[in-house]
């Protein structure tokens, strides 16, 4: 998939145009995605996902806007699964938050991605204010020359419900949504190292700001690397079955937010500086302080045994 950084790197030729925001690429946007692939598949041109960075409310709401599903190197990854030809994101300013919806259809949809057809979801807006809807793109599309396709919302998916659903701990239902576990991201950082010293290493995720971060608790999942350029080559393509645990541990008094993940039966790993993925399964418990370390320990094998048996 090409990758364009803003509407200046579009080459000349018709095109497909899908847009949003797309974040955690879940099941509706994928259905969104895929009709707008069909669609230039019958046309013969190429499938362009349009999107912006930062989001939208990122930059409407600074500091309340909602936590990302996804980050973009992620979202472009999901996207090219889905089988669209370019990536184009646009820088997303005040500027372009005032354009009206004929100035975006024209300038943007027509000058610039030269658009054969759009498809958009159902509760697609767009310009100044959200003054757009999927009915007024239609007429704008007969105007400045592209057809419009509206897909139907999939009933109980939104990256809203998505978001409620991982801030409760229900990562199963979580999964069904997006039609994947969701994964939090980061590059390894020293902790206490708590668990290396009860038999249990763990990879200590630094995850960007504003990332969705399940519900404190622990959870079943797996730990994967991601390819970076500090990647050892011993890694690459690894994935472990991992006991995740999220929150401040409470056993140990004073202790940040944390996401740990413990590749099961691996104590080998040297995971500091590498970029890695955490991908949430099932939840398993709640956190608890323990009274003693020999009762965490024990239930620290209890949640192994768990998570072996989730993830088989």
């Amino acid at each position: 998939m090409q990758s364009w950084h803003g509407l200046e790197d579009v080459p000349e030729g018709r095109s497909v145009v899908t847009i949003g925001v797309f974040d955690g690429v879940h099941r509706g946007h994928a259905q969104v995605i895929a009709r707008a692939v069909a669609l230039a598949r019958e046309l013969g041109v190429p499938c362009v996902a349009l999107t912006f960075e930062p989001r939208p409310a990122e930059v409407l709401r600074p500091g309340a806007h909602p936590p990302r599903l996804a980050t973009a190197r992620r979202r472009a990854e999901l996207i090219a699964d889905l089988g669209a030809d370019a990536l184009c994101t646009v820088p997303f300013t005040a500027e372009l938050a005032r354009q009206e919806p004929a100035e975006f259809a024209q300038q943007v949809l027509a000058d610039r991605l030269h658009a054969a057809g759009v498809v958009v979801g159902e509760n697609f807006t767009f310009g100044h204010q959200a003054a757009g809807d999927p009915e007024l793109l239609r007429k704008l599309g007969e105007e400045y020359g592209f057809v419009t396709e509206v897909v139907p919302l999939l009933p109980g998916v939104s990256s809203t419900s998505v978001r409620e659903l991982l801030a409760a701990g229900d990562v199963v239902r979580a999964t069904a949504g997006l039609g994947r576990p969701h994964r939090v991201e980061g590059v390894v950082v020293r902790g206490y190292q708590r668990g290396r010293q009860l038999g249990f290493p763990t990879a200590n995720v630094e995850s960007p700001p504003y990332t969705a971060i399940p519900a404190d608790g622990v959870y079943a999942g797996w730990l994967q690397c991601v390819p970076s350029g500090n990647l050892p080559l011993a890694y690459d393509g690894c994935r472990w079955p991992a006991a995740i645990s999220v929150g401040t541990n409470p056993t140990f008094e004073g202790v940040p937010r944390t996401v740990e993940a413990y590749a099961l039966d691996r104590d080998d790993l040297e995971l500091y500086g590498v970029h890695v993925a955490v991908d949430f399964a099932a939840r398993l418990r709640g956190n608890t302080r323990f009274d003693s370390i020999e009762e965490l320990v024990a239930q620290i094998h209890a949640d192994v045994d768990e998570t072996r048996r989730v993830t088989a």
